[in-house]
């Protein structure tokens, strides 16, 4: 097995975030770190944050921080990592990507105590760094510019320290002075050789000073100081020349003090909440200071997320008085980063991350304040230990100095996930459990980028596309709405309201085919019967169409306009200086268009150079428009379908090629390459994007043109990070859009469907999946989905918490109402003391997301496990929740006051709960599963099997020799995988003869599990708390032995000798977050199983295997050279990195495998040549499975596997969409003709297969991608054998269905050869006699069919005959004798009367009354204007059938 592993959704959670001018000087931005992966964030001018830039580093980012040299204007970026470097980096916009200017090896790799990379700290001025570790081993390096401004650092200048262990180290304000950093250590020399303990209970930390001495080139340490031993955290103070006292901030527990050298210690208490217990303390766990010209302030955050400005009253560098005073409460953060314009950025340690702007700086409210004067003594400590008198306030809500502007989505840390369709969508939604306490939430994901609806309205009928222009050409927002309906047009003036208008001009009668912005700022309005081109002085001049021949399709941009006519005319308008609108160019294609397509005009220029036009006739041409080429045809791509829209691109001036994007009637979209100079087009890709063919709009998306694709699903095509990318949108289809920019939506789309007019915009740019969220009330444990009532069972519990709703026992609780749920998630929640718990279980419904019953548990109860189980002892009772509990929980060491299992009823369809019984157990039931109709509970180190009682559990079985304690388990058949908590997995089985469990197998390396799933009967993958990811599996012959040993006893192990077999380790990887969750899944109908996983830091991955050898070969040599040729950013070996703990093994790394688009051309050009590729295959990484899936293919249609032969053809089209020999690129190369015949015979199989399963659907399109094979490229691959039979099929079909136009349409197509085939011929015939009305000649006609796929097909059309008899004679009769209707309609009499239920027919009198005036009803509803068209198309439909 090799697997391929691939990030979909990079991690939530922020660890390290700094704030500078890292792109271009004066440019406000955030860089942050995300476990490996680096980014470059953003403000927009709407306080929106965009990621200009994230790349992985495949390492783990230890430290971070900005630095900039005196008189420079941009900032770089130090680095610490577990690479054992330290690396500088520098961002480039024109490359728009980090570059490494420098890195300097100092240690081993890997996150050890006395390797620095840990610690960081920078000189103000950007003279000097300090990169330190946990213990001993400090470095510091001096920075400076040589005579080119480059950056030059010198050799590591040492500081170490034995026996020191370091909390904190930063760099102090000198201004010009030695460079000076301070640092948290403390001593532990003498604790290590004390064996009483004394020397470690007067062991105090010290406030050390490092000195650079610039001119010695050495470091000494200067001072040591004893501070409080609760200190864990340094703030440095801006010195003299920043308008500051300088010195440092020393953040302890329950009090902030003041330090300078030669200066009396100043300490505040720090305010603590009026509901937090005294035996809480409070730590300051985040920091940012705010410089103005005349002043500084600190902003502090404690660990409950309450803000506090910190001030000082100084005269110089004497400070007199240090004070704190309350600000506002947001969630705890990491990192809070201030920002000039007046923002403030909060990496959470859980959940969203926020950016507020400052609406006040406290100056005038009356907040708590803290003041040093106030710290009083009573014999050095107060009686309540905290050495002064507590200070007590209320969490203020809503926030007043600070207004939340934007969110940035985390999932961070999801605790548990499911995959399931439970709202039956195109693709399965993914739900997860994120969050930690009261800022918890239960979250849906779908793949698509999430919109924001900023407005919707009603129209007064369905339109049939929408416009949008300017007022005048260069304003910055859109000032009219254009909705153009079947027969009129409505304009719309957006201001401060939204009101129809007649200030364009245009004509209001008439249907709007297009309208434009001219350049001069005119107006022309493209309507079937002509062009209007209103003027700004409001003269209207006119260009009508010829008689008859009415405007179809139309193209424009600023300075020209084409359009098409009926019968293929394409005439061509260009603005003249004067600023009339001509006609310069026109050319008869001989065929109707189908679509055009303009490109907007190149700057410098007075016209697009080219003009695409599809057509019907299946081809698209590129026109060229210079003066005097006559729209010449420049070149010509046949395509598989019609090209029903087209989009011409120019999404970069740096790129040599325009981008030309098909939309296709099959529900195709194609991109194919225009070149600038000779539009010749060339490397197309395509993509399947729905049922309905795609309507394509140019847009702008982040500042850049872009494209909106509107199929059965909106698609947006964009550019992201330098990629191209291509994503579908998380919203109902939409018939027409245009793009839509005002103050309050500067980029958003507007569109129509049906009736309906919508204003949208999307969230954010760059995200795999859009979520929904409902929030929880504390920190989920487990979810579960129930599998009768699609609805999501939760338990959630915390500790050091209250409940903060009114519950009873284990009556109903509801969630709070939002305005509650807001201020739980800005202030936090109700604190308790140590060792209490809240918990509660919770039913959601996943399509309302909402709460629908909530269980509060007893106090000090908390929930840990959950299982569904369905008892076969008791089948009355239904599925039972059963909830692993316990009571009173503590750590270090672990114990607890009672261990339960509550078993509850569910109730009102899955709805409520009801608690039934709780049975005591002796250990924490850490895990629970169903198990052969019984529960399976894993209590501590032992196993055991529960059948259900009247009062409790019932205790069967339980094997108690397991190591240490089961974390996870799973069961299939009658197997048991555990996933112990220290020592890897073990394989139980179940022998109920015996009423046994016994261990067969386990692993030989001790593994910490946090997840595991069976991937089949012998096969498991699991997750350790390192962050590896590891696929187990049994031998099979070790496998079969078990299965066949009948008495258990060869196979049992115990917790001494071990289990007899061993597990082999077939895949490992390391991925570098926690994982808390696999789930095997199908993220798409009929798609490929694959491993998803999700990660404490919020990372959804996911894992595939392999389908063939070259698909192996390529991506194991793909990935081999962009280890050479892309090495990690931070130095950190990318084999090393994945093979952390464990050696990688059969695993590819899709993460940097997808970096080889951002490689230089010429390294691509290089790499793709080592590997025989195109840069281009590589980029759209195509593995060659086609051999392997197509004997896949053949072997689910031979066993008759219908789900099989779904997912292997589903497969099977994907890559022959990448065979560039197959059409519509049809393009020579070796093996071309053996790529044809293999499709070919897929789709021959496919509709074979599909027309003897009935999919009438299936049938239709895996025929309509045959065809090509049997009419474009009939004549360049060996005739088939097949061919005659499916288009006798696809004949039969039609007429099955009575599509009778169809059907001779299609006959029409056919080759002499075919149409004089058995197979065809015998169909004709069929046809004549329906025409005919010899309806017992096809009665009859099975019994001479000519193949057997024809049987199923003639038993449906006798129904089709026998309906169009029943639909004649209702029209020709008003009754009817019942053995007269039972001759005609050829039924016997036990049919009659659910014919006459079907037709809504009554018997009476030994009659059948026809109830032909309800279609005369009908019609008389309709407006005359319908009923006319009705008339005619009835008429049309029997002269056909006469001819």
């Amino acid at each position: 097995m090799y697997l391929y592993n691939l990030t979909l959704q990079r991690a939530g959670a922020i660890t390290h975030a700094i704030y500078g001018n890292f792109s271009a000087p004066k440019v406000q931005e955030i860089v942050v770190a995300r476990g490996e992966v680096l980014e470059l964030l953003r403000p927009d001018d709407n306080g929106h944050v965009q990621t200009v830039h994230s790349t992985h580093v495949f390492g783990i980012i230890r430290s971070l921080q900005a630095f900039r040299f005196p008189g420079s204007h941009e900032d770089y970026i130090i680095v610490g990592s577990d690479s054992g470097r330290i690396v500088i980096l520098k961002f480039s916009e024109e490359k728009n990507m980090f570059l490494k200017i420098h890195q300097e090896t100092f240690g081993k790799s890997g996150c050890r105590r006395i390797v620095p990379g840990e610690y960081l700290a920078v000189d103000p001025k950007g003279r000097a760094c300090l990169i330190g570790a946990l213990e001993k081993q400090k470095f510091v390096y001096v920075l400076n510019r040589d005579s080119d401004a480059q950056l030059t650092i010198s050799s590591p200048l040492d500081a170490h320290k034995s026996y020191h262990i370091v909390f904190d180290i930063v760099g102090l304000d000198m201004g010009f002075d030695n460079p000076q950093f301070a640092a948290i250590e403390l001593d532990y020399g003498e604790v290590d050789v004390d064996s009483t303990g004394e020397a470690a209970a007067e062991a105090t930390k010290q406030l050390v000073i490092y000195e650079l001495d610039l001119g010695l080139n050495s470091v000494t340490r200067k001072s040591a100081e004893d501070i409080d031993s609760g200190a864990n955290k340094l703030i440095p103070v801006p010195g003299l020349a920043d308008g500051g006292p300088g010195g440092v901030l020393v953040c302890c527990e329950n009090f902030l003090l003041y330090r300078n050298a030669d200066h009396p210690e100043l300490r505040a208490v720090i305010p603590r909440r009026a509901d937090l217990p005294l035996d809480r303390s409070v730590l300051i766990t985040a920091s940012a200071t705010l410089k103005q010209k005349s002043r500084f302030f600190t902003f502090i955050q404690t660990e409950y997320g309450d803000l506090f400005r910190v001030t000082m009253t100084y005269d110089g560098s004497t400070v007199t008085e240090l004070k704190m005073k309350y600000f506002d409460t947001i969630p705890p953060a990491t990192s809070i980063c201030i920002m000039r314009k007046g923002f403030l950025f909060a990496a959470s340690e859980f959940g969203d991350h926020y950016l507020y702007q400052f609406e006040a700086l406290g100056d005038d409210d009356d907040a708590v304040e803290s003041s040093s004067h106030n710290v009083k003594l009573e014999n050095g400590v107060s009686e309540n230990g905290l050495k002064s008198q507590p200070i007590r306030f209320e969490p203020r809500f809503p926030l007043r100095n600070l207004d939340q502007i934007d969110a940035i989505s985390s999932l961070a840390p999801v605790i548990d996930m499911k995959v399931a369709n439970l709202l039956k969508e195109e693709t399965p939604q993914i739900y997860c459990a994120c969050g930690r306490g009261t800022r918890s939430s239960l979250r849906v994901l779908r793949p698509g980028l999430s919109v924001t609806e900023v407005a919707s309205s009603v129209l007064k009928a369905n339109a049939t596309a929408v416009f949008t222009m300017k007022k005048n050409l260069d304003d910055e927002y859109d000032s009219f709405v254009v909705v153009s309906f079947a027969n009129s047009t409505l304009v719309l003036q957006v201001g401060q309201t939204v009101e129809p208008t007649s200030e364009t001009g245009f004509d209001e009668e008439t249907q709007t085919l297009g309208a434009q912005h001219m350049h001069d700022g005119s107006l022309s309005q493209i309507t079937p019967t002509g062009i209007r081109h209103v003027k700004q002085s409001g003269q209207v001049t006119e260009w009508k169409a010829p008689e008859r021949r009415n405007v179809t399709k139309v193209a424009s941009n600023e300075r020209q306009v084409a359009v098409a006519l009926a019968g293929g005319e394409v005439l061509y308008f260009e603005m003249t200086p004067q600023g009339n609108l001509i006609e310069t160019e026109r050319k008869e294609l001989g065929g109707d268009v189908s679509s055009l397509s303009l490109g907007d005009i190149p700057e410098g220029s007075l016209r697009n150079r080219y003009l695409a036009v599809g057509s019907y006739d299946k081809t698209v041409r590129v026109l060229s428009l210079d003066p005097g080429d006559g729209m010449k045809s420049l070149n010509m791509q046949m395509l598989p379908d019609t090209p029903e829209s087209l989009l011409l691109l120019d999404e970069s001036e740096h790129h040599a090629s325009l981008h030309l994007q098909i939309g296709l009637a099959n529900g195709l979209l194609q991109r194919t390459d225009v070149d600038r100079v000779t539009g010749e087009m060339t490397d197309s890709r395509t993509r399947f994007l729905g049922a309905k063919q795609p309507t394509l709009c140019r847009v702008r998306v982040a500042g850049k043109k872009s494209m909106l694709a509107l199929s059965s699903r909106p698609w947006i095509g964009y550019n992201d990070q330098g990629k191209y990318s291509i994503a579908p949108i998380s919203y109902e289809p939409l018939h027409h859009a245009a793009p839509f920019s005002t103050e309050q939506c500067p980029e958003g789309f507007v569109a129509v469907t049906n009736n309906s007019l919508r204003i949208i915009s999307i969230d954010r740019l760059g995200q795999f999946f859009n979520e929904l969220s409902v929030p929880l009330k504390y920190t989920p444990r487990k979810l579960i989905i129930h599998p009768d009532h699609s609805t999501l069972v939760t338990i959630e519990s915390d500790t050091q918490m209250k409940n903060y709703t009114a519950t009873d026992g284990d009556g109903d609780s509801s969630m709070e109402v939002d305005e509650e749920s807001d201020k739980m998630n800005q202030i936090g929640s109700y604190q308790a003391s140590k060792g209490e718990w809240a918990s509660c279980i919770r039913i959601v419904d996943p399509s309302s997301l909402t709460s629908l019953h909530s269980v509060e548990l007893e106090e000090n109860e908390a929930a840990i496990s959950a299982a569904i189980a369905e008892f076969d002892s008791a089948p009355d009772r239904g599925r039972l929740l059963c909830v692993g509990t316990t009571k009173g929980l503590s750590f270090n060491p672990r114990k607890s006051k009672g261990n339960y299992i509550r078993t509850y009823a569910f109730s009102d369809e899955g709805k409520s709960l009801s608690l039934i019984h709780v049975t005591e157990v002796d250990a924490i039931p850490r895990a629970l599963v169903q198990f052969k109709g019984k529960l399976l509970a894993g209590i501590g180190a032992t196993v055991k099997l529960f059948d259900v009682g009247k009062k409790r559990l019932l205790r069967k079985c339980e094997y108690k020799s397991l190591p240490t304690d089961v974390a996870t388990l799973h069961t299939t058949g009658s197997r048991i995988y555990i996933g112990d908590a220290y020592e890897s997995v073990h394989f139980m089985k179940y022998k109920k003869a015996e009423n046994k469990l016994y261990i067969f197998a386990d692993d030989s390396i001790p593994r910490h599990i946090t997840a595991l799933c069976p991937l089949d009967y012998d096969t498991v993958a699991a997750a350790d708390k390192f962050g590896s990811l590891t696929v187990l599996r049994l031998p099979p012959e070790l496998s079969a032995a078990v299965e066949e040993d009948p008495t258990a006893g060869k196979y049992a192990g115990d917790i001494s000798t071990g289990a007899p077999n061993k597990l082999q380790s077939i895949a490992n990887f390391h991925v570098g977050e926690i994982i808390t969750s696999i789930q095997r899944a199908t993220l798409q109908d009929h798609g490929k199983e694959i491993m998803l996983y999700t990660t404490l830091n919020g990372t959804v991955g996911a894992v595939h295997a392999f389908s063939s050898r070259d698909s192996i070969d390529f991506f194991q040599h793909l990935e081999m050279h962009m280890r050479q040729e892309a090495p990690p950013l931070l130095g950190r070996d990318h084999l090393a990195f994945r093979s952390a703990y464990i050696p990688v093994k059969s695993v590819v790394d899709g993460d940097l495998c997808s970096q080889f688009g951002r490689l230089p051309i010429t390294t691509q050009k290089t790499v793709a040549t080592e590997l025989d590729r195109t840069p281009t295959e590589i980029i759209m990484t195509v593995p060659q499975a086609l051999q392997k899936l197509y004997s896949d293919f053949q072997n689910c249609v031979s066993k008759q596997d219908e789900s099989g032969f779904q997912a292997a053809l589903s497969s099977l089209k994907i890559e022959l969409t990448k065979l560039p020999s197959l059409p519509p690129r049809l393009e020579e190369g070796p093996g071309a003709q053996e790529e044809r015949l293999l499709a070919r015979d897929v789709y021959e199989t496919a509709v074979l297969f599909t027309s003897s399963l009935g999919d009438d659907a299936g049938f239709d399109r895996n025929f309509a991608l045959l065809k090509p094979y049997y009419l474009d490229i009939r004549d360049s691959i060996p005739a088939s054998e097949k061919e005659p039979l499916l288009w006798g099929l696809r004949l039969l079909m039609l007429l099955v269905q009575n599509r009778i136009a169809e059907f001779h349409s299609t006959l029409e197509l056919l080759p002499l050869d075919v149409v004089s085939a058995t197979e065809v011929s015998y169909v004709m015939e069929l046809e004549g006699w329906m025409m005919q009305g010899s309806y017992a000649n096809i009665g009859s006609a099975k019994s001479s069919a000519v193949s057997p796929y024809y049987i199923p097909l003639l038993d449906r059309i006798v129904t089709t005959v026998r309906n169009e008899v029943a639909s004649c004679s209702q029209a020709a009769y008003k009754k009817l004798r019942i053995e007269d209707a039972q001759k005609i309609l050829d039924i016997r009499a036990d049919e009659v009367d659910a014919y006459c239920a079907e037709y809504g027919w009554k018997k009476e009198n030994g009659y059948i009354l026809l109830q032909q005036s309800m279609q005369q009803d009908a019609l008389q509803g309709l407006p005359e204007a319908e009923r006319i068209i009705h008339n005619c198309m009835q008429y049309a439909k029997e002269l056909e059938r006469i001819i």
